[in-house]
């Protein structure tokens, strides 16, 4: 009966191992897809060191989905590619929830902080809570919702509501940031560039972002490490106005060389957090 039962946890384990593993392939592979717009099975088996017969399987079980098209050899994003929420919440989860978690240790007691209404800094939300008289910012109904304690206090802006990203934009939202200032900003984007800065999918949220660095005290970067490779259309700001990255890995030499010439702290699993003010 023991062993029954033994054996049957490590079948269990093992099937939960197996669906892990190929639930992160599909997602190095929609990364990569959206830093690249397409891709090939050779090349994915060499990236992922898998066989190109399991890529296969992963590819056509993702055009399953919807989320990708297939073609002779590989495959394409959707002609139309998701920005919503939802689609964008599905991606790099747990690349995101390690960089949720390096940056709720930069934040103390007592801080003003600004949030913005990306999924990676959606990551944050739990680390949040625990801290007591904290003052967030945020153009997101969905993260206000979440921030929902009786230590915080939320500040919500008000503007054009985006069901598709559940947050709000436009001159009302611009206009009540612009009263606010001296708080520590937590921004996301959508694609870096070591010549532009940041940068978002649309204008309005890379204006309302734009703003929000441009009243905080200090700006901190949130972005794991897919943004390293991809492009978006709307600057958001330059590097000058970033103080530190924190990502889920550490960057490859060439953005680490950047980094050290721009005087931009980076934090990553395995560094020393500076969180001194």
């Amino acid at each position: 009966m023991v062993f029954s039962y033994l054996l049957e946890r490590f079948r269990t384990q093992i099937r939960y191992i197996m669906r892990s593993s190929a639930r992160q392939r599909r997602d190095a592979i929609l990364a990569e897809l959206y830093a690249s717009k397409e891709v090939t099975a050779s090349s994915l088996a060499g990236a992922l060191s898998v066989s190109e017969a399991t890529v296969r399987r992963d590819l056509r079980a993702l055009a399953e989905e919807g989320q990708i098209v297939l073609n002779y050899g590989g495959a394409t994003l959707p002609n139309h590619v998701d920005f919503s929420y939802r689609s964008k919440a599905g991606r790099n989860v747990d690349a995101k929830r390690i960089v949720g978690e390096l940056a709720g240790g930069l934040i103390h007691e007592g801080d003003q902080i600004f949030v913005d209404s990306g999924t990676t800094c959606a990551q944050m939300v739990s680390h949040l809570k625990r801290k007591r008289s904290l003052s967030v910012i945020v153009n997101s109904a969905r993260l206000a919702l979440e921030l929902d304690s009786p230590n915080l206090q939320v500040i919500l802006l008000g503007g054009e509501y985006r069901p598709e990203r559940m947050d709000n934009v436009g001159p009302l939202a611009n206009t009540t940031l612009s009263e606010l200032h001296g708080y520590h900003a937590f921004v996301s984007a959508d694609g870096l560039n070591r010549q532009v800065g940041l940068m978002a999918s649309d204008v309005e949220s890379a204006y309302i972002f734009r703003l929000a660095v441009a009243n905080a005290k200090e700006t901190t970067l949130l972005a794991d490490h897919t943004k390293f490779h991809a492009s978006a259309l709307c600057r958001i700001v330059g590097w000058e106005s970033i103080r530190r990255v924190v990502t889920d890995r550490q960057p490859d030499e060439e953005w680490t060389a950047f980094f050290e010439e721009q005087n931009i702290e980076v934090i990553y699993p395995g560094t020393t957090q500076n969180t001194e003010e």
